[in-house]
């Protein structure tokens, strides 16, 4: 029997790529695509991805989360639908301006409910810092984008939605002097401090009610070869309350912004806007809120800052091998891969793991 094109869990009914076809297959697509199937394939298996979330004192701990409770549908549902690069309408209520694309909306095709948006950021061990650190020492680059920390600011405003809910916000986040021009450093970086103190006085309320926001599958070589290991696959998730504290945990710096802190600074801009009017316009915080570094990114952690956070026996041992790659993949998809990132290349250039 021949087999279309395509990836575990995922066809033509329920998903909103043709992996029949080949612009499905483009390096942006298979970034997300095939993340969203390696969650599948582990739910099906029955292996539950590795959960970063705080808790009630703000620390970041690691626990797990099956596949069913991230995408709060089985992913192998006949309803379940995934809906690629695509409008979350959970969180377009409390930003003006464009809407921004999430990576991945898990969807209930029975009621077309939006159930979850999630960000993927498919990250590769070693990175250029650890490569030659001991395999234990392994770690990922991860990159996040503006767009991802709207969507964060946009999940905690989602806990305070009605006016008792936003003074009770507003209470929280009070700590912070009157800052008269936002846009200056020399005006902004003394009360840094006690912005950070009250993103993270916003994140202790809300230990109980964090929610899953980015999923970090990792894929790792035999050190910088382009080699997979047999080791090769598993899969981080972030809650939006965890993503504060890749921030919170790079310091205070008193003579400048850096990415980290800004990112911090926007946060609270955006809950403070929420509080006050109901809604934030994220493009303009961004936009005025720069303190000369480019937009391009929020920040970037690399793999030596990674590593204290993710430090687990799944880093250092995924628990999916290679050899799984063919069961997630299917019908010959790999041949119509354009290699142009790492991982598409490593598996073009490994036809041996589509042997039977």
């Amino acid at each position: 029997m021949n087999i279309e094109p395509g990836l575990f869990g995922q066809n033509h009914n329920n998903s909103s790529r043709d992996y029949t076809k080949s612009d499905s297959w483009g390096k942006n697509q298979f970034n997300s695509s095939f993340p969203a199937s390696l969650v599948a394939w582990m739910w099906h298996k029955g292996i539950s991805l590795i959960y970063l979330k705080i808790d009630k004192n703000n620390n970041l701990i690691h626990s797990t989360i099956s596949g069913e409770e991230l995408y709060k549908i089985n992913p192998l549902s006949k309803n379940a639908y995934y809906n690629f690069e695509a409008g979350f309408s959970g969180f377009e209520k409390f930003y003006t301006g464009d809407r921004e694309k999430i990576d991945l909306v898990m969807m209930d095709k029975e009621t077309n409910q939006n159930l979850i948006g999630l960000e993927i950021k498919l990250t590769a061990i070693p990175d250029n810092t650890t490569k030659n650190q001991t395999e234990d020492k392994y770690s990922c680059e991860i990159v996040v984008r503006p767009p991802t920390i709207n969507f964060l600011a946009c999940s905690i405003c989602d806990n305070f939605k009605d006016h008792a809910g936003k003074d009770l916000l507003k209470s929280l986040i009070s700590g912070v002097p009157q800052i008269n021009h936002w846009e200056e450093i020399n005006d902004v970086l003394p009360h840094y401090p006690k912005i950070l103190e009250a993103v993270l006085k916003v994140s202790q309320y809300l230990h109980k009610t964090q929610t899953p926001l980015i999923i970090q599958p990792i894929w790792k070589t035999k050190g910088a070869k382009a080699i997979l290991s047999e080791d090769c696959l598993d899969i981080f998730v972030w809650s939006n309350l965890a993503v504060i504290q890749m921030c919170s945990h790079q310091g205070y710096d008193s003579k400048k912004i850096t990415r980290f802190m800004r990112t911090i600074i926007w946060i609270y801009r955006m809950l403070f806007d929420y509080s006050v009017y109901g809604q934030f316009d994220y493009k303009r915080i961004v936009r005025l809120h720069s303190y000369n570094i480019g937009n391009d990114k929020a920040f970037a952690l690399s793999g030596t800052q990674t590593y204290p956070l993710l430090k687990s026996k799944e880093l250092a041992h995924p628990r999916i091998p290679k050899t799984d790659i063919k069961h997630i993949i299917l019908g010959g998809g790999q041949n119509m891969l354009s290699p142009e990132r790492r991982f598409d290349a490593v598996i073009v250039n490994n036809p041996n793991l589509f042997e039977s």
